[in-house]
């Protein structure tokens, strides 16, 4: 497995993958949650400066990606305050390629871009019905922070905040 950074024309195979891997969980929350999540997984700020974005390849084929948010920027459009620390964000693995170790490689290379660049915690939000994800973070001892909580579709679906000192 091969991470290393999306190259541009790769950017509508990279959010046609996270809408699909996402979908899953389109039965799990409103209509209203879902398209707030679609939107938020498909818009372009996987593109704006200083965000990297980051890919899990083996043999050209894309097995998942992620988008590393620097810290002091808007990952949310305003749903979060400014954080001063890194955001993983839109995280995604391809269904074929789910237990493999991909997510934990594309977070192990969050941590170390972020730790390289000197900051001293990582965050990423989440919510209840990806338990999966939850699990994941958890194990690899991200904590809650419930301050930085939000609601994005007023439907009482909370977006949960967790951060990892490194």
């Amino acid at each position: 497995m091969n991470i290393r950074d999306a190259k541009r024309s790769e950017i509508d195979e990279i959010r046609n993958q996270r809408i699909t891997s996402y979908s899953e969980h389109a039965q799990s929350v409103s209509e209203e949650h879902w398209n707030a999540l679609k939107k938020a997984i498909s818009s372009e700020a996987d593109i704006a400066p200083d965000v990297e974005l980051i890919v899990a390849e083996e043999d050209g084929v894309l097995l998942g990606s992620v988008a590393l948010f620097p810290p002091k920027m808007d990952a949310y459009e305003g749903l979060v305050a400014e954080l001063d620390y890194s955001e993983i964000r839109m995280l995604a693995v391809s269904r074929d390629a789910r237990g493999k170790g991909v997510a934990t490689a594309l977070i192990t290379e969050c941590i170390k871009r972020t730790k390289e660049k000197g900051y001293t915690a990582i965050g990423l939000h989440t919510a209840d019905f990806m338990k999966s994800a939850i699990n994941l973070y958890t194990r690899l001892g991200f904590e809650r922070l419930p301050d930085y909580d939000f609601e994005p579709a007023n439907d009482g679906v909370i977006v949960k905040a967790f951060r990892l000192s490194i």
